[in-house]
């Protein structure tokens, strides 16, 4: 039996990734969500009857319940998918970011690690904590520099990514210190079922399935490193079974496409599938005031997660891009 603990499950990419283990019957997976506004439990609807699943609502920085989870199921994996996100809400609530995705996180960390001290050695040893972490702590890069490795220095221009990336430099020092065995990965922007409809890609659907104006920043240059949800959890597996501990992971898949691009892509899937008389979708884009500290690129080398683990991305961008929309417009 492995057994699962994940955190932030019901938001989008946590959600994705229990689809790829509820139906291995050997897999046991407790999830915890706090529920705040990125995590959704109609997003564990299908998951909730499952003998192999369980729900629990709670805040990682609850020490007391956290600790009675950990001694009760026992985890042989943890993967941290909890956090705030979103780089608008950051500006506004720096504070806020700074409470979850350090302090309440810090918290958790730390009882994980007096758990993975306290359990038998052959559990020590199977034991790993995966944390989910985001390109963004990078910073941003040139047109024409180089995409970010696993080697490249930290520089996040955000408090949303300042927060991922406080937590991540805990992550591995409590590798170094303790011996923990931890894994840091860094995934490029994920695109999918079940994303919160503050995101660029379901608020362009949501906007058009309504016939609204669609907000773009600045000009819409900024350049984005697109990944299916799914090729993404997949890695994760692979990290899980064959990772080295203490290691950094860039999750990527090599697919930069400007904003304006990909919304005006967006548009073409309506013009086709959803045609008005006289009117195309591109019309309802309009341009407002660039957000502040805007990064205008990210790009992700996947090349160790290549080598490594024999992997490259199974979904073909367009295809998937249109699977999302229809099913954003079936699910409104």
């Amino acid at each position: 039996m492995n057994i699962y603990l994940i955190t932030g499950g019901a938001g989008f990419i946590g959600s994705n990734y229990i689809s790829t283990l509820i139906n291995n019957k050997k897999n046991k997976i407790i999830v915890i969500d706090k529920l705040s506004y990125a995590g959704n439990i109609k997003n564990l609807k299908h998951f909730i009857l499952k003998k192999n699943f369980k729900f629990i609502k709670t805040n990682i920085g609850n020490k007391k319940v956290i600790t009675k989870i950990l001694r009760k199921y026992q985890p042989n994996y943890i993967v941290n998918f909890a956090a705030e996100t979103h780089v608008d809400t950051s500006i506004l609530f720096p504070n806020r970011f700074a409470l979850n995705n350090v302090y309440h996180s810090v918290s958790f960390l730390n009882d994980a690690l007096n758990y993975w001290q306290n359990i038998d050695s052959f559990s020590k040893k199977k034991f790993r904590f995966i944390q989910i972490s985001t390109d963004e702590v990078y910073g941003c890069l040139k047109k024409n520099e180089m995409p970010f490795t696993e080697k490249s220095n930290l520089n996040p221009r955000n408090p949303y990514s300042s927060s991922k990336a406080a937590f991540d430099h805990f992550v591995l020092s409590y590798f170094n210190t303790y011996g923990m065995p931890n894994i840091i990965t860094r995934c490029s922007n994920n695109f999918g079922k079940n994303q919160n409809l503050e995101k660029l890609i379901p608020m362009c659907i949501n906007k058009l399935n309504l016939n609204k104006k669609i907000p773009i920043y600045g000009n819409g240059s900024q350049i984005r490193d697109w990944l299916h949800v799914l090729d993404h959890c997949k890695v994760i597996n692979l990290i899980i079974k064959k990772g080295k501990k203490g290691e950094v992971y860039n999750i990527g898949n090599s697919n930069e496409i400007k904003n304006i691009e990909l919304v005006k892509m967006i548009c073409k899937i309506f013009d086709r599938i959803k045609p008005l008389t006289n009117f195309q979708h591109s019309s309802l884009i309009y341009y407002v005031k660039d957000r502040l500290g805007h990064d205008t690129r990210y790009s992700i080398n996947p090349s160790k997660i290549k080598k490594e683990f024999n992997w490259s991305s199974k979904k073909n961008f367009k295809i998937e891009l249109e699977n999302t929309v229809k099913f954003y417009i079936n699910n409104k």
